[in-house]
C-alpha cells in the first residue's frame, strides 16, 4: 500500500525541502563581497580590474541555457551533480590560490574561473525552477518565490558556516571559496534522491505553504536580530550562527513531517482494519481532492483565457513590451545586485565589517523575495506583476539619494531597502515572463531577460569602479570616505528612477495582460538557468 501512496501524501514535500535547501546554498555568487578585497590585493589589481571578475561572474548566466537544454534530455538529479561540479572547480582552482596552495592565479584564469563559477549558480536553479512546476504545478509561481527566498540568505548562511567553523569573524577569506566549492557538491548528493519523477502535489497545499511561509518568516527575522542586535554579544561566538544553520536544516521538514505523521496514522489504522481496500480509499480521497479543487482548476483555466499568444524569440526581441521589461530589470533588479557586488569595497571605504554590510543585504533580501510569494499568489486576482514592479522600483530609486548622507545608520537603512527591493524584484521576475510572454518557450525568454545581468553588472560595475579608482588616486591604493560613492550614487539613483519611470509604462502597456500560469504550465515548461 505505502508505495502507491507515499507520493501522494510525501513526496512533493520531500521534493520542496530539497529545493530550499539548494536555494540556501545557491547564492554562491553574494558572498563574493566578503573576500573581495583579499582577492585584489593578492592579484594585485585595481578596482575596474576586480569589477570585471564580477561581471565574469554574471557573464556564466549567458550560458545557462545549456542547463535548460540538458534538463530537457537528463534526470534532474545529474543536470544539478553537473552543476556542483562547475561550481567545485570554478571555486575550489580560486580557493586553492588565495589559501596560498598554488603560487600564481594569472588574471585570465581568475576571469575564466568566475565565469564558471557564475554559470554553475543556474544548473542548480534550473532543477529548482522544473522540479516546482512539476511537483506542484498549480502553485508552482509561489513556490518559486519561497525557495529562492532562501537564495537571499546565501551569504547570510556562508558568513555563519565560516563563523561556525573558524569561530568568530575569519580573517583569512579563502573559506568562504573553499566553501563555496564543497557545500553544493554535499547538498546536491544529499537532495538528488528527492528530484525523481513522482505524482504531483494535490489541489490542496494552502495549509502547507502558509506554514512553509511562517517558518521561512521566523527564520529571516532570527537573521537580521542575530546581525544586527547585543543581545547575542554574551553567547559564545559558534552558537548564535549554528542556531541559523539550525533552523535552515531542521525547520522546513516540519511539514512533510507533519504528512508523514498524518500518513502513518491513518494508512496503519486502515491497513490494519481494512487490508486490501486501502488502495481504493486512497484512491477515492484523490479523486475526491480534485473535485473539491475544480473550482481553483477552472478558476487557472478561465485565467489562460487572456493568453494572447505564446512568444518565441523572433516574436520576443520585437516586442515593445520586452524591451520595456529589459531595461527596468536591469535599472531595478539588476542594479540591485550590482550595488550588493560592491559591499565589500564600500564597507572597507567607511570604515564598517564588510560582513555586516553583507549580513543586512542578505537578511532583507530575504525578506523582498518571501513577500513576493504572496505578492505572486495575489496577483491573479489583485494586481498585475508588472504593477508590483513598479511599486518596488519606487522606493528603490529614492534610497539610493538618501545613501549621499554620510551617516552609517542611513548606509545600513539604505542597504536594507535596496536589498529587499531587488530581492522581490528578481523573484517576481520569473513568473513575470510567463505573464507577459508566455510558458511554452518560457526558458529561453527568460535567459534572453537576464542577459542584462551581465549587461548591467558591465556598466554600473565599471562606473563604480572608475569612480573609486579616480578618488583613491587613480588605483593606486583604497579609496577611504564618502566621497569613494558619492557620484556612483547619484548616477545609480537617476539610472533607477529612468527604470521607475519605464516600469509605469510597461505596467500602462500590460494592465489588460493576465497571468499565464495555469495547470500546463510544467508540461510546457523548457528550463531555465539564471
Amino acid at each position: 500500500m505505502g508505495s502507491s501512496s507515499t507520493p501522494v501524501f510525501l513526496f512533493p514535500w520531500l521534493t520542496l525541502v530539497a529545493i530550499i535547501w539548494l536555494q540556501s546554498i545557491n547564492g554562491t555568487n553574494t558572498v563574493f563581497p566578503t573576500y573581495s578585497s583579499q582577492l585584489k590585493s593578492q592579484l594585485k589589481i585595481s578596482q575596474v580590474k576586480l569589477n570585471y571578475l564580477t561581471v565574469a561572474s554574471d557573464a556564466g548566466k549567458l550560458f545557462g541555457w545549456c542547463s535548460g537544454v540538458s534538463a530537457r534530455h537528463l534526470p534532474l538529479w545529474l543536470v544539478l551533480i553537473i552543476g556542483a561540479i562547475i561550481g567545485f572547480i570554478g571555486y575550489g582552482v580560486q580557493f586553492l590560490f588565495l589559501a596560498n596552495k598554488i603560487a600564481s592565479l594569472p588574471y585570465w584564469q581568475a576571469f575564466l574561473l568566475s565565469v564558471l563559477a557564475g554559470n554553475s549558480v543556474c544548473w542548480i536553479n534550473t532543477v529548482c525552477y522544473i522540479a516546482a512546476m512539476r511537483k506542484f504545478p498549480v502553485d508552482h509561481g509561489t513556490i518559486v518565490c519561497l525557495a529562492t527566498s532562501y537564495a537571499a540568505l546565501s551569504a547570510k548562511i556562508y558568513i555563519a558556516m565560516s563563523q561556525v567553523i573558524l569561530a568568530g569573524n575569519p580573517s583569512d577569506k579563502s573559506i568562504y571559496l573553499l566553501l563555496n566549492s564543497m557545500v553544493p557538491i554535499v547538498t546536491g548528493a544529499i537532495t538528488s534522491p528527492f528530484l525523481k519523477e513522482s505524482k504531483p502535489a494535490g489541489p490542496k497545499t494552502r495549509t502547507g505553504l502558509v506554514t512553509i511561509f511562517v517558518i521561512a518568516g521566523v527564520t529571516g527575522s532570527y537573521a537580521v536580530v542575530e546581525t544586527a542586535a547585543p543581545v547575542f554579544d554574551n553567547m559564545p561566538r559558534r552558537l548564535p550562527p549554528l542556531i541559523l544553520l539550525v533552523m535552515v536544516v531542521l525547520l522546513v521538514i516540519f511539514v512533510p513531517f507533519v504528512n508523514v505523521i498524518k500518513w502513518i496514522k491513518e494508512g496503519s489504522w486502515r491497513f490494519t482494519m481494512v487490508g486490501e481496500e486501502v488502495e481504493k480509499s486512497v484512491t477515492k480521497v484523490e479523486d475526491k481532492e480534485v473535485e473539491e479543487g475544480g473550482e481553483g482548476c477552472r478558476e487557472e483555466e478561465r485565467w489562460e483565457t487572456w493568453v494572447r499568444r505564446e512568444y518565441g524569440v523572433q516574436e520576443l526581441v520585437a516586442s515593445m513590451e520586452f524591451w520595456l521589461y529589459f531595461m527596468v530589470y536591469g535599472c531595478g533588479g539588476t542594479l540591485g545586485l550590482v550595488y550588493a557586488s560592491n559591499l565589500g569595497q564600500i564597507s572597507r571605504s567607511r570604515g564598517i565589517s564588510d560582513t555586516v554590510l553583507v549580513s543586512i543585504s542578505s537578511s532583507f533580501s530575504f525578506f523582498g523575495k518571501l513577500s513576493s510569494a504572496p505578492l505572486s499568489a495575489l496577483s491573479r486576482h489583485m494586481v498585475s506583476r508588472p504593477a508590483s514592479m513598479l511599486l518596488l522600483m519606487i522606493p528603490m530609486a529614492a534610497t539610493f539619494f538618501l545613501l549621499l548622507n554620510p551617516t552609517n545608520p542611513c548606509l545600513f537603512i539604505g542597504t536594507a531597502i535596496i536589498g529587499m527591493c531587488s530581492g522581490a524584484m528578481t523573484s517576481l521576475a520569473v513568473s513575470v515572463t510567463s505573464e507577459l510572454f508566455g510558458t511554452v518557450h518560457f526558458g529561453v525568454n527568460h535567459n534572453i531577460l537576464i542577459a542584462n545581468i551581465p549587461l548591467g553588472s558591465f556598466l554600473f560595475g565599471y562606473i563604480a569602479a572608475f569612480i573609486y579608482d579616480k578618488e583613491g588616486g587613480g588605483g593606486h591604493g583604497p579609496c577611504i570616505g564618502t566621497r569613494c560613492y558619492h557620484k556612483t550614487f547619484i548616477i545609480w539613483g537617476i539610472f533607477c528612477s529612468f527604470g521607475t519611470i519605464l516600469s509605469f509604462v510597461l505596467y500602462i502597456r500590460t494592465r489588460n495582460y493576465g497571468p499565464r500560469e495555469g495547470n500546463r504550465a510544467a508540461d510546457q515548461f523548457d528550463g531555465v538557468g539564471g
